[in-house]
C-alpha cells in the first residue's frame, strides 16, 4: 500500500514519467469569473430514497491539486478551474447564490438533492475552506441530501460534520476509477490505492455519511474486454462500500494523454454495448449501479456504429431509473456483432481493433 498523498506530487514535485506526460499536456486557465460556478444544471437522480430532483453545481475553485501536478490520464477538468491560488470564501458563496438563482428561475421548487463538485475535492481546505463548507451546509440545510466530491485523503469526520449537523443525508463522491491498483496507477495515473478508498468509506460511515463511487470504463491501455472485466470486478468490490456506483465511460477530453493517444490512433472510447454489458452483469449487486455516458454517440465519447447510439443511450437512461436489465433486450443493432468480435479478438498490441 502506498502512503502517497497529493502533497507528494504538488506543483511538480516527485513526478514520475507518466505524471510528467500528463502534466506536459495540461493547459493553464487563468480566466473566468470566480463569483460564478463553472456549470449548474437540474436533473433527476435515483437515490436510496427513490427518484429525487437534483441540483448539480460545479464550483470554480483552485482546482484539483493532483491535476495541477500532472494528474489523471483522462481528466481535462483542470482547465475549467481558477488559478492555483484559489478563490475566496465570498466568491464561493456567490457561486452558491448564483446556482440557487438559476434553480429558482428554472424549477418549480427547490431540488431535494444538491450535488457539489469541483473536479477536485470539496473537502480539501485549499479548494473549499471550513468557513465555506459551513456556509454551504447552512444554505442547503432545508434539502434532503447533499453529495460532496472528494479524494479519499480529505475525508475526515470534522470536514463532514457541518453537513451532517445540518441534518443532511451526506454522500461522499469518490472517483475510485477502478478497484485494481495496477490499473489505477498505470492506466489512470492516480496516486492512491484501493485501501485508501476502504479507509475513507469507513470514516464516512462511522461519521454518519455514505459513499457514492465513480468508476472509469475503459481507461487507456486496456482492451475492450479487459475494460469490461475490470469494471464488473470493481463494482462487485465496491458494492459493500457504496450505496451508488456510477460507471463513467471515458470521453476524450482536451489536453489529456487520452487525447494524444486518440489522435495517434491508439485509443477508442468504449462501445455503448460495453456499458450495457457491465450494467447487465452487475444488476444483482447490492448497490444502485448507474451510468451517464457523456458525449454518447460522438467520436470522442462512448459510441457504437452511429445508427443505434441514441437508442442504446436511451435504454441506459431507462435502466438508471428502473434498475431493470430487461430494458436492454429491447435494443439491438448489427454492430453488436462487431463489438463482440472486438471483445474476442482485440489485444493490447493491436488496439484499438476498430475505430
Amino acid at each position: 500500500m502506498t502512503d502517497a498523498t497529493p502533497d507528494t506530487y504538488d506543483y511538480g514535485r516527485g513526478m514520475d514519467a507518466l505524471n510528467r506526460a500528463t502534466g506536459r499536456l495540461r493547459s493553464r486557465h487563468e480566466g473566468g469569473d470566480p463569483t460564478q460556478p463553472t456549470r449548474t444544471w437540474l436533473d433527476k437522480d435515483l437515490t436510496p430514497d427513490g427518484i429525487r430532483s437534483s441540483l448539480t453545481i460545479i464550483l470554480d475553485t483552485g482546482g484539483c491539486r493532483w491535476a495541477r501536478a500532472g494528474g489523471c490520464t483522462m481528466c481535462g477538468y483542470v482547465s475549467e478551474s481558477e488559478n492555483a491560488e484559489g478563490v475566496s470564501h465570498e466568491a464561493l458563496m456567490s457561486q452558491i447564490e448564483s446556482a440557487i438563482e438559476y434553480e429558482a428561475a428554472n424549477a418549480d421548487e427547490p431540488a431535494a438533492v444538491v450535488k457539489l463538485y469541483s473536479s477536485g475535492s470539496i473537502l480539501d481546505d485549499r479548494e473549499v475552506g471550513a468557513p465555506s463548507r459551513q456556509g454551504i451546509a447552512e444554505r442547503f440545510a432545508d434539502r434532503e441530501r447533499i453529495v460532496i466530491e472528494s479524494l479519499p485523503d480529505f475525508v475526515t469526520e470534522s470536514r463532514l460534520e457541518p453537513f451532517l449537523d445540518a441534518g443532511l443525508a451526506t454522500d461522499v463522491a469518490i472517483g475510485v476509477e477502478t478497484a485494481t491498483d495496477r490499473v489505477r496507477r498505470d492506466c489512470v495515473n492516480k496516486y492512491f490505492d484501493f485501501d485508501a478508498v476502504v479507509d475513507a468509506a469507513k470514516t464516512a460511515h462511522e461519521a454518519g455519511a455514505s459513499v457514492k463511487a465513480y468508476l472509469l470504463l475503459k481507461p487507456p491501455f486496456l482492451t475492450e474486454s479487459e475494460a469490461i472485466e475490470d469494471a464488473v470486478s470493481s463494482i462487485e468490490q465496491l458494492a459493500p462500500l457504496a450505496h451508488t456506483i456510477s460507471v463513467n465511460p471515458t470521453t476524450v477530453m482536451e489536453d489529456t494523454l487520452v487525447e494524444e493517444l486518440y489522435y495517434d490512433n491508439g485509443y477508442r472510447p468504449p462501445w455503448l454495448w460495453s456499458v450495457t454489458d457491465v450494467l447487465e452483469q452487475t444488476a444483482t449487486v447490492d448497490a444502485i449501479v448507474v451510468s451517464d455516458p457523456v458525449g454518447a454517440g460522438n467520436d470522442r465519447g462512448p459510441h457504437n456504429c452511429g445508427e443505434c447510439d441514441e437508442t442504446v443511450t436511451r435504454a441506459i437512461g431507462d435502466f438508471n431509473r428502473r434498475q431493470d436489465p430487461s430494458v436492454f433486450d429491447e435494443v439491438s443493432c448489427e454492430c453488436e456483432v462487431t463489438w463482440e468480435s472486438v471483445c474476442e479478438r482485440e489485444t493490447s498490441y493491436n488496439m484499438p481493433l476498430v475505430n
